[in-house]
């Protein structure tokens, strides 16, 4: 018992999981569905429990009247009723185990199911300040855990109730004092069980999050990215340290889950046997006094195994049951997080898009409201430098995530003289782009180019002011109309691990062959494709990572296409590209930019003589706008971009 006092003591000050009438009622909803599943198992469970009652009398019977009789015909009829009752009890078990399975896969099914339904409504602010381990963790190990409440907790408690009564009653006929002394231990049973239980409780909610740090350490570096990185900084044995320090937390947890366990059971154990020496010894007294037969006190000895086991599950309940509570607070937590954009009642569905949008005094910040983000799990184990450096990243994501890590991050010659540094990432924002028109932003990294174009199809909502689509609040608009309106390019191509013909009809499920075809065409991609040996069934691997950066790009341009959108939202950064490429990509952007209203991140001198306007911004604000003439004239911050970025290309 030294273990439990350092896990009481680990206990204070943990939040811990409150068993109320409505998350019993929350629990018991998921198994509404299945109540023809559980009265079917409690119907076996009343035959299964009959027909354990059974044997102990047969037993009764043969040491009390055919064996001293020596009735060989009564004692062949009951050795095969010894036979057939447990074939029978078989029979019984694998009809209520296919009961059970389908009760507790279906939850997890319902449970998978609206978890992530759930998470594909959240914001993009909550994915960046979120692990996918943890994600993960909530999909799986805790969706796990919540279904044991319903198709294991609450049948074995069923079970053991029902085991248990009817024990009792037959107990009771055979002899009332020996019964009263059989449960006489029962308040042990539920001082150890409640003691135990607490302690047990916490550790499985420690061990889930344990779990939870490893799946998003796992997460974070097996994937395509996170190991190119650990590659390129030469960080594998670090890895090696930091993951094989947090499967340590998960094996020590999981060894001290297994002792307090043991000790649970052994203690109940030792419980047992005191009621067991009591009855076998007053028994034993009856016997040796006449008024108890030898056979009677051998089936009351059977009753009583049986009686204790029963006893004993009761016991363990809570400890199951609070487990399972913690795992559906875990998945409750998710399906109760608010939403950031949330579609308002009666919101209008956009018909016929012109395509003209407008920003009244646009303001956004990227901070974080705690309250719309899952609980912290605590982070333990060695290295903590490196944790603390991670830990730092990790808040600097956060608090930045897009304004400069992810806004602009590929923007060349960075304006070292003003940092982008601020807490507003745009600070009254006001323009206006008439249906058809281009609208060119430039500006320094982290000047807030990207968190513009990310209001636009309402990745974000902003802080304060107003952004209109064809004259509609984008607030009052359905997200299903205006995803349809708007396609959107950005610099980081995401291609799904699949065949080319899949990740284009992502945008247009239904396309045909020629429409796709055509697509590919437009983007200056078709002739690449069918080069290919599977041509558009080609798999182009995680992340795409099989394709060059520009055959990803002219892809993500094949994909817009094929959706039509009537707005346009590109960020056309070509830098990193191979001559060819670029040249083919902006060929393409020509033709899928004709006929919409269209807002570029413009890298290409081209893209800014074309445009209608030209939005100049720093530091979150529209500093300067005009045509490409105009601003050159005024000699300020375009000016200086344009010798610095542009003027190279002209010549």
């Amino acid at each position: 018992m030294h273990g439990y006092g350092w896990f009481m003591a680990m206990r204070q000050g943990d939040q811990k999981p409150r068993v109320t009438r409505d998350l019993l009622l929350r629990v018991l909803a998921y198994a509404r569905p299945y109540w023809g599943h559980i009265g079917g198992m409690l119907v076996t469970i009343l035959f299964s429990t009959a027909v354990g009652l059974v044997s102990p009398l047969i037993f009764r019977t043969m040491i009390d009247s055919v064996l001293p009789q020596k009735d060989l015909n009564r004692l062949v009829v009951l050795a095969l009723a010894l036979l057939l009752l447990p074939i029978l009890n078989g029979g019984i078990s694998v009809i209520q185990r296919r009961l059970n399975a389908a009760v507790g896969e279906g939850v997890i099914y319902d449970l998978r199911s609206s978890l992530f339904a759930r998470l594909q409504r959240m914001s993009l602010r909550f994915f960046t300040n979120t692990k996918v381990g943890e994600l993960m963790s909530r999909l799986n190990s805790d969706v796990v855990g919540a279904q044991n409440a319903i198709s294991s907790t609450i049948v074995n408690i069923v079970t053991n109730i029902i085991e248990a009564a009817a024990i009792l009653s037959v107990m009771l006929a055979l002899e009332w004092k020996l019964t009263l002394l059989s449960v006489i231990v029962l308040p042990l049973f539920l001082i150890v069980a409640r003691q135990l239980g607490l302690s047990l409780r916490e550790i499985a909610r420690r061990a889930m999050d344990l779990n939870a740090q490893m799946n998003a350490h796992m997460n974070e570096t097996l994937n395509i990215g996170g190991a190119l990185l650990v590659k390129l900084f030469g960080r594998a044995r670090e890895e090696e340290a930091r993951f094989r320090s947090r499967a340590a937390g998960v094996r020590d947890i999981g060894v001290q889950r297994a002792v307090i366990g043991s000790a649970f059971f052994i203690i109940l154990g030792l419980v047992s046997a005191v009621g067991t020496a009591l009855v076998y010894g007053l028994g034993g007294w009856y016997v040796i006094q006449g008024t108890f037969t030898v056979g009677t006190i051998v089936a009351f000895g059977a009753y009583l195994g049986r009686l204790y086991g029963a006893l004993q599950g009761l016991a363990t309940a809570p400890v199951d049951f609070s487990t399972s509570m913690v795992s559906f607070e875990r998945v409750f937590e998710v399906l109760d997080l608010p939403q950031d954009i949330v579609e308002r009642e009666n919101a209008v569905r956009l018909h016929e898009v012109r395509g003209g949008f407008e920003f009244e005094n646009v303001y956004f910040d990227y901070s974080i409201d705690e309250a719309k983000l899952l609980s912290e799990v605590k982070r333990y184990g060695s290295m903590e430098n490196v944790k603390a450096v991670m830990s730092l990243a990790d808040k600097q994501q956060s608090t930045d995530d897009g304004r400069r890590g992810m806004d602009d991050a590929s923007d060349s010659d960075e304006s070292e003289s003003i940092s982008q540094a601020r807490e507003v990432a745009l600070d009254g924002i006001t323009f206006k782009a008439t249906a058809g028109s281009l609208i060119a932003l430039v500006g320094p990294s982290g000047a807030g180019k990207t968190t513009v174009t990310y209001l636009i199809p309402r990745f974000y909502d902003p802080t304060a002011g107003t952004i209109r689509i064809d004259g509609h609040d984008l607030r009052e608009v359905t997200l299903e109309s205006l995803s349809a309106a708007i396609g959107m390019v950005t610099q980081e191509t995401y291609l799904f691990h699949d065949t080319i013909r899949t990740n284009l009809t992502y945008a247009k499920m239904d396309a045909s062959q020629a429409e796709i075809e055509a697509a590919a065409h437009a983007a200056n991609i078709h002739s690449f494709i069918a080069d290919l040996p599977d041509g558009y069934d080609t798999i182009v691997g995680e992340r795409g990572y099989r394709l060059s950066g520009g055959e990803k790009q002219r892809i993500a341009l094949a994909r817009v296409i094929l959706k039509d959108p009537r707005i346009l939202v590109l960020d056309e950064a070509t830098s990193h590209l191979d001559s060819e490429s670029e040249s083919l990509i902006q060929e393409a952007l020509k033709r899928v930019m004709a006929g919409r209203t269209s807002i570029v991140i413009a890298h290409r001198l081209s893209t800014i003589l074309a445009a209608n306007l030209i939005l100049v911004m720093d530091r979150g604000k529209i500093v300067e706008r005009g045509t490409h003439e105009e601003l050159l004239a005024y000699n300020g911050l375009y000016a200086q971009l344009y010798e610095t970025q542009f003027r190279g290309e002209k010549a």
